[in-house]
């Protein structure tokens, strides 16, 4: 039927696949235990914005996705998405990591149709559950013209978030998810309103293309505290071809520090800093002589989400710092 748009909805399990021994179990629930034909089958309502089909790609809490998991899933997307019959998809997701592969996406899919990553705080089972409004505010979203070209969306709790910018901030409560820049909408009685427009280039605007995409650099992140010592920066620098320093305020690095990361970046590690503080823009050769070190800066980019586009950097030219620097500009 081309009456309505047809949606493909892609289950990768999370809370929103949940359920809890009881009706006030909000945070202790057994994850990924309901597939994706089960937990469209509470919200009839959805079958009205669209002809939906489901695919069952994953069935695990999102903290278990490694780089073979964001492959599998941007390839199964981008696949869909090259698809006539295809006008857009949904991808329900665990929350703890719906940030890292709603960005990916964000930077690799090449198709203006809609995509919307979808995910719960509490599972269906319990008495106040965001999941059914979260996941037809999705739909909702997906089938809307205005979706169009925006890049991958985020919603929940009745907002519209770039998956640029969108990070999760809380543990257990339904605001749980927020952008330093606000959403860029609203969903109110079922209907999409967008006020912003997200300024980075993403989705047809960059040079990641999944077809070409088999492996991901070994990027990992290091978290500034008060008592990191230098071995521990040495000892994951020598695994990773490329680490994020979340430092602590405008990325800073402690001393002693400093000699580890630059090591680092002599042996040919690209080396970024960050920031814990999880927002705020990172200032070049601000708090450290970036340009001497031979160390990249994130501008405005969490830990997290500075991993994934570095990740996708290093594969135009991983040993091109200026290039490097230029993407965390320009994404």
């Amino acid at each position: 039927m081309r009456d309505k748009p047809n949606i493909v909805v892609l289950g990768t399990g999370g809370t929103i696949a949940g359920r809890g021994a009881g009706y006030a179990n909000t945070s202790a629930y057994a994850c990924s235990v309901l597939k994706i034909d089960e937990v469209l089958a509470v919200l009839p309502q959805g079958s009205r914005r669209a002809n939906l089909r489901t695919e069952q790609l994953l069935q695990t809490g999102s903290e278990n996705f490694n780089n073979d998991h964001l492959l599998l899933i941007g390839k199964r997307v981008s696949a869909l998405l090259e698809q006539a019959d295809v006008d857009g998809v949904i991808l329900t997701h665990g929350t703890d990591t719906i940030e890292e592969t709603a960005y990916f996406l964000h930077l690799t899919l090449k198709s203006v149709k809609p995509v919307v990553v979808v995910g719960a705080m509490r599972p269906p089972s319990a008495m106040s559950s965001d999941a059914p409004l979260n996941l037809y505010d999705a739909i909702c979203v997906v089938t809307h013209p205005a979706s169009r070209g925006r890049g991958v969306l985020v919603v929940s709790n009745d907002e519209i978030h770039t998956a640029r910018d969108v990070t999760k901030v809380n543990s257990f409560k339904l605001e749980a998810f927020a952008s330093p820049y606000g959403p860029l909408g609203y969903v109110v009685e079922g209907e999409p309103r967008f006020y912003r427009m997200a300024s980075r280039d993403h989705t047809v605007l960059t040079p990641w293309s999944l077809a070409r995409i088999d492996r991901l650099p070994k990027v990992d992140i290091v978290y500034a505290y008060g008592a990191l010592d230098a071995d521990t920066v040495g000892n994951v620098a020598a695994h990773a071809e490329g680490i994020v320093y979340a430092g602590t305020g405008n990325g800073n690095v402690a001393d002693h520090i400093v000699a580890a990361l630059r090591e680092a970046a002599r042996n040919g590690v690209q080396v970024v800093r960050a920031s814990r503080t999880g927002s705020g823009v990172i200032v070049r050769n601000g708090a450290q002589p970036d340009d001497d070190y031979g160390w990249i800066v994130v501008d405005d980019q969490v830990p997290q989400k500075a991993r994934v586009l570095l990740m996708l950097a290093m594969l135009n030219d991983p040993a091109e710092r200026g290039a490097l620097q230029a993407a965390f500009y320009r994404y």
